[in-house]
């Protein structure tokens, strides 16, 4: 079986399952080129926790964790089947690097997941298993979430960290009917260029050396599955691609990332 990339995704404004537009047509396209995966894990933004667990839930159902959207927004369903099988697993391979994790029978997707599930893969019927992020640990904690998880990626499994490359909803009335907020780019562009150069460090101390950290990113929850989506890569050598799908809203950069790894 081909070994997949580990990605980070960039899911948006609830909004983005009804009105996907460029981030819609990179994922299908991402999709396409991929090996079809046999189940994916998926480290979202949405879903916290004090301590690492992961949820073992058969059908895991479509959770709606937003409100004031459109009945229609409220309407999709993403019925892609769990696998607690897999979801054991993980919890093995975490426990056995110093991560002791719980598993959630009851836990489902949140947006954060079956929003840019529902582009990626539309006909759900591939196995996801949600995996909680704990940013109150700090980077190097998701980071290391990712290499525990990274053998997988040789067995079928589809590692994703999904949040946003920037996250600063307290701009969204400044932007979100024209302009663009100043830091997006200069942010982005550091991102990438650190990426590219696989400075794992500058990337865990984005705080103190990204331009405009604090304005692209006012908490932390939203960035740190790009660490996860790094550790997942399973080397120093990332293989970073970055795939720009645009900016929403002004302020909302919808970046998505696939990590090769160093090759085989």
């Amino acid at each position: 079986m081909s070994r997949l990339p580990s990605l980070y995704i960039s899911h948006g404004s609830p909004m983005t399952a009804l009105n996907p537009g460029q981030v819609g047509v990179r994922l299908a396209e991402l999709a396409a080129q991929l090996p079809r995966p046999r189940a994916i894990v998926m480290a979202s933004a949405h879903w916290l926790t004090y301590q690492p667990a992961v949820g073992a839930h058969p059908q895991p159902p479509t959770i709606h964790d937003f409100g004031g959207f459109p009945p229609a927004l409220f309407a999709l369903q993403y019925p892609a089947p769990g696998d607690p099988a897999l979801a054991a697993d993980v919890a093995q391979r975490l426990a056995a690097a110093g991560l002791p994790t719980a598993q959630d029978p009851q836990r489902g997707l949140d947006h954060g997941a079956w929003v840019p599930l529902r582009l990626l893969y539309p006909d759900a019927d591939i196995p996801v298993v949600p995996l909680a992020l704990q940013p109150m640990l700090g980077p190097a904690h998701q980071l290391a979430l990712g290499r525990a998880l990274a053998p997988l990626r040789d067995d079928g499994v589809l590692l994703i960290g999904s949040g946003s490359i920037t996250h600063n909803l307290h701009d969204f009335r400044a932007y979100h009917s024209g302009g663009e907020a100043p830091y997006v780019r200069p942010f982005v562009e550091w991102v990438e260029q650190r990426l590219q150069a696989n400075d794992t460090e500058a990337l865990l101390d984005y705080r103190r050396q990204a331009p405009y950290a604090e304005r692209a990113h006012p908490t932390d929850e939203h960035f740190q599955p790009l660490h996860f989506a790094m550790g997942a890569a399973g080397s120093e050598q990332l293989g970073a691609r970055r795939i720009d799908a645009g900016i929403d809203a002004g302020m909302l950069a919808m970046d998505i990332y696939r990590f090769d790894g160093a090759a085989s």
